[in-house]
Formats: structure tokens, sequence, C-alpha cells
């Protein structure tokens, strides 16, 4: 019995080890738990983040829809085999009679007889009597049971109107695909940016309410002590527990801000949820709020934008897409003409044998073109028509709206940089007054009121700074988002940018319209409501 129980007492000590050492896998996660920099959580999303993998695919699937559309004005050949085969009970037609013939022609004709008797002879020679002929058999030729055929065509497209636009159409599809990559890294990018500045601004929130809360801790505790000397009354301990119960939420708050935060974080970056990690964060970052300030023109920096923007590349990819369109529509009014060649080969039709097949060529031209439609063609190049003026204003709009964002980005900076150039000093003075406001309680001649005021003072003027400098910096992400700045990582998708794309087509500047064509000065005559008129000239 013991040398049962033994081996059983062991199994179930090592079972409640395991277990133990399973449960603290929290803490050994948390000692694992990754930390990114600024560059290397740029670097992982640009790796991960599905939203961007997809752009990727998408470039790749008009890759795909080029070689479809090219492939319309290519050769292509085309192999076919046919092979039958019928019960020979089914077969009811024979090509000759089925049965042998033996009888004898009628009295008074010969086997070979003719349908018209000629008329009697007024000549009557004598006759030398001729030997009946023998009848030759007549052979049974039966259809073969089976039969089969092969052939090997090719088929090349001499012209039409629709092949070639739509081949050109694909390609500025292909790069529009290209350009929303583009603006999908330039998004993520600035959104990492943002949500690493976020971490760091709550983490630091986080810092400040905890000083705050130890501060009036300490306060609390001084007047518990005062109170119990004598010194002074139970209002101030009071006044001291109130100040700490409403510091409190604060602290919570900015706690749940920041793990809310890295949550964020984890998920733009492509990070799984890990069941062993619990409750502790999916990540950390290493770095501070920077400062930087950077010297912008703003005239540049819009022209900068129109320049660069992948944004308006993609709207001036569209619009010439939808040109070719346009084209293709029209094409349809042109005739078609395509050649089909090549070789074939056919089963005898009373032997099986490959030896007496059947086999030559073929060669076949086509040709059609629409007489009378009714107005199908015409109708749908009025939609197209239609279609390209929509690309054309929508590409105009998106030009404006580069503009508003450009501006909206560097009102931001403005606004961000004077809050912190003007709480830089405010920081340094609301210390100052809680120094003097303690030093002047512990003389007798303050209040505890001055204490927590300054107190307040101190905690609004370092959240606002802070919340200045995390501003100024997610201000500045966008800035470099909208004028299209962010050509430091564009170079790690160089393998996927096509050629054309660095090319003058897609110069969007001030100077050209949604067709790339320089811009001409136009008169436009704008009413008002009452019936007057303003003439504006536009370039």
């Amino acid at each position: 019995m013991r040398k049962f129980f033994l081996p059983l007492g062991i199994f179930v000590a090592f079972s409640i080890l395991a277990q133990l050492s399973f449960g603290g896998s929290g803490t050994s996660y948390a000692q694992k738990v990754p930390t990114f920099t600024l560059d290397q959580a740029i670097v992982t999303a640009l790796q991960r983040n599905p939203v961007l993998l997809n752009g990727e695919q998408e470039i790749k699937r008009t890759r795909g829809v080029i070689i479809q559309v090219r492939a319309q004005v290519l050769p292509q050949v085309t192999a076919r085999a046919n092979f039958d085969w019928t019960d020979p009970h089914l077969i009811g037609a024979r090509i000759l009679g089925t049965t042998t013939g033996t009888g004898t022609a009628p009295a008074g004709t010969t086997g070979a007889a003719s349908l018209f008797e000629s008329p009697p002879s007024q000549v009557r020679d004598i006759q030398v009597p001729l030997a009946d002929p023998t009848p030759a058999p007549i052979q049974n030729v039966q259809a073969s049971d089976i039969s089969y055929s092969i052939s090997v065509t090719g088929t090349q497209l001499i012209f039409n109107g629709t092949s070639w636009p739509q081949i050109r159409g694909s390609f500025f599809q292909r790069d529009s695909a290209y350009f929303a990559f583009r603006n999908i890294l330039d998004q993520l990018i600035a959104m990492v940016k943002t949500q690493f500045y976020q971490i760091v601004v709550n983490r630091e929130l986080v810092s400040v309410n905890e000083q705050s809360v130890h501060l009036l801790e300490a306060q609390l505790k001084d007047q518990q002590n005062r109170f119990e000397a004598g010194t002074v009354p139970r209002f101030n301990v009071l006044q001291a527990e109130v100040a700490l119960y409403n510091q409190l939420p604060l602290l919570i708050s900015a706690q749940n801000n920041l793990r809310i935060a890295k949550i964020t974080l984890a998920k733009t970056l492509g990070l799984d949820f890990q069941p062993g990690r619990g409750e502790n964060p999916p990540l950390e970052v290493a770095g501070e709020m920077p400062y930087i300030p950077r010297s912008i023109s703003l005239a540049n920096a819009i022209e900068m934008g129109k320049e660069r923007r992948p944004f308006l590349k993609q709207a001036r990819a569209n619009v010439l897409n939808q040109k070719e369109q346009v084209r293709a529509a029209a094409g349809q009014w042109l005739p078609t003409i395509t050649t089909t060649g090549g070789g074939e080969w056919v089963s005898s039709p009373t032997n099986s044998s490959w030896h007496d097949i059947s086999k030559g060529w073929i060669a076949t031209v086509q040709g059609s073109m629409p007489i009378w439609d009714s107005g199908a063609i015409a109708g749908q190049v009025i939609q197209q028509r239609a279609l390209l003026f929509e690309a054309k204003n929508t590409y105009d709009d998106d030009v404006r709206q580069v503009e508003l964002e450009i501006q909206q980005a560097y009102s931001n900076l403005q606004q961000n940089r004077e809050l912190i150039q003007s709480q830089e000093k405010n920081v340094e003075q609301a210390e100052e007054a809680l120094r003097l406001a303690k030093a002047r309680l512990d003389a007798g001649a303050g209040t505890q009121l001055d204490v927590l005021n300054a107190q307040v003072q101190l905690l609004t003027a370092q959240s606002t700074r802070l919340q200045a400098l995390f501003g100024y910096n997610s201000s500045l992400a966008e800035f470099d988002r909208a004028t299209g700045a962010q050509s430091i990582y564009h170079e790690m998708f160089a393998d996927l940018t096509p050629h054309a794309t660095k090319t003058k087509t897609y110069y969007t500047g001030s100077g050209v319209d949604a067709e790339g064509k320089p811009k001409q000065v136009e008169e436009t005559t704008v009413r008002t409501s009452h019936g007057r008129s303003r003439t504006s000239y536009s370039k």
C-alpha cells in the first residue's frame, strides 16, 4: 500500500507546483512586455497593420487587372478535344445494305439491265447469247462506334476601338491603388505618432496626479497632527480630506486613460491579445514628449502639400482613368476584326484507327460593326462623360481639402506653440507660489486654503502644459501628413512604386488642372441674391 501512495503523493505534489508556476505566468509575462520607441512603433505598424496590408494587396490586384485586360489584344491559343462512343446496338443506320445479293436478273435482261430499253433492231443479226455475269457480293460497311476529333486554334484581335483605352485605363487604376496605399501610409504614420504621444502625455498626467495625491495626503496628515495638538480646528482636517478625495477621481481617470491608450496603440500595431498577460498592459513606450519648434511658411507649405500629397495624385489617376473609359465607350462605334487559324484532326467515320484520321488547316476572319443600336452606345458615352466631369469636380474639391487641412494643422501648431510658451513660465510661478503658501502656513501667517488653492493651480498649470505639448506634437504629425512629408518611410515600399508615378503625369501643383494640363485664366461671374454680379479671375 505504501508503494502505491508514495508515487501518488509525488504526482500530486508536482501537480500543485505546476499550477503555482502557471499561476505566476502573469509575473513572468509582465517582465516580457514589449517596449517600443516611436520609430519601432511606426515600423511595426507598417509591417502588421491590416489596413496597410490590404492596400498593398489592392496594388497586386490591379496588376492582375492589367494582365487580364492586356490579354484581349494578345494571341490566345486553345486546344479542344472530343471523344464519343455509341453502343453498337444503338446504331440503326448502315452506310450500305445489310445482306449479300445472290439472285439473277429477270428473263430477257442482263445483269446490268438498263432502265430504258432500246427499240428492237430492224436488222436481225445472229446474236451470240451472253453468259450471265456472276453477281459481286455487296459488302457490309458499318459506322464506327468510336469517333473523336482534336483541334488547336489560335485567335488574334486585329482591330477594335475599346481594348487599348481599357488597357491604358487599367494602368491608371494601378497608379490610383498605389497612391491610395501611400495615403493610407501617411495616415497610419500620423495615427501611430498621435497614439504614441497620447500614451506619453497620459503617463505624465498620471505622474502629476500621483504627486498631487501624495502632497494632499501629506497635507491631511499634517492637519491631523495639528488638530490632535490643538493648534487647528476640525474644519482644517475636513477640508484636507475633501481636497484629497476630490483629487483621487482625477488620478483614477488618468490611469484609465493610460490603459486605454496602450490598448489602442496595440490594436493599431496589429498586436494580438495574450491571455497570459491578464490585466497587464500589452506594451510600454520609451520616450518623452519633445518640443522642437519649427519655422513654417504657410504659403510654401500649401504648395508643397499640393505637389506631394498622394491624396491628390490618386484623384488625378481617377480622372485619367475615367477619360480612358470615355474613349472605350466611344470605341464601340468602330469595327471589330478578329482572325482565327489552326489545325484539326478528325477520326474516320468507319474506323477508329489513328492512322485513318483526316487532318487539315482552318482559317477564319470575322468582322462586325454596329449599324443601328437605338442609342445604346451613345447612352454609355453620355454616362462616362458625366462620370469624367464628376471626377474633375472631385479633384478640384480635393485640392481645396488639402488647403484646408494644411491651414488647420498650421493654426493648431500656432495655438499649441503659444500655449507651451505661456505655460512654461506659469509652471515655475505655480511651484513657487505653492512653496510660499506652505512656508506661510508653517509660519502661522497663511491659511490651509491658500495651500490647497496653490496646489490646484500648480496641477492645472502642469496639465495644461502637458496637453499643449501633446497638441503640438499631434498637430505636427498631422501637418506632416497633410503636406506629404513622410517620405522617410516611403523607401520601405520602393518595390511597389510604378515607374509612371514618378513622371510629370502626376504633378499636382497649383499651375495645372485635373488632367495635368496648364491652367488658363478664366473669367467667372458670381451672382449675388440681389441680382448683381461680381467678376473674378482664377488660374
